[in-house]
């Protein structure tokens, strides 16, 4: 069994260690917000907060990350509150949203340790790969979710789920009970 904290709480895989993050996220814990995109590190999608450090999900094992702290997507914010999901929304930087997990976890753990970076600062901590090409909205949403985590600026540009996470797969048409 490895155990970890994953979104505050703990969690005890009974998986392979050697088994990366990603998968035991998205099948061991049904956290499916954190994407497969490559499988070998180079676009994103799939990166994740461990230990406050935006790291690929698919590159780090679940021995790895033996008792160390995990926030993915879901745990990132109650009802899509974090500064960069509101900037996000505000500047249009989203469009098919697949990459947008993995860059939003990017962009929260560099404003967690610089609440102010430059456009060279922001396009080294967001290498992230995305094909609808928001690079330009990205740039300007981190800026304004930055300000806002100066607090000096304020943002209400993304409604909440209108769900309960418990209460999402019960909400399923397609689905049959």
């Amino acid at each position: 069994m490895t155990r970890l904290t994953v979104n505050d709480r703990p969690v005890e895989f009974a998986m392979d260690p050697r088994t990366p993050l990603l998968w035991a996220l998205r099948d061991g814990a049904n956290l499916t917000g954190t994407k497969y995109g490559c499988g070998v590190g180079d676009c994103g999608a799939c990166t994740v907060m461990v230990d406050g450090a935006a790291l690929r999900a698919c590159l780090i094992t679940l021995a790895e990350c033996e008792g160390r702290f995990v926030v993915t997507i879901e745990g990132l914010s109650q009802g899509r509150s974090h500064p960069v999901q509101q900037a996000m929304v505000a500047e249009q930087a989203i469009q098919c949203g697949f990459c947008t997990p993995g860059i939003v976890m990017s962009a929260a753990a560099l404003l967690a340790r610089n609440a102010s970076p430059s456009d060279a600062e922001i396009k080294a901590a967001i290498p992230n790969l995305c094909r609808c090409g928001v690079y330009p909205r990205l740039l300007s949403a981190v800026q304004r979710a930055a300000a806002v985590t100066r607090r000096e600026d304020t943002i209400s540009a993304a409604p909440a789920p209108g769900i309960a996470p418990e209460d999402a797969a019960r909400a399923v048409p397609a689905l049959k009970r």
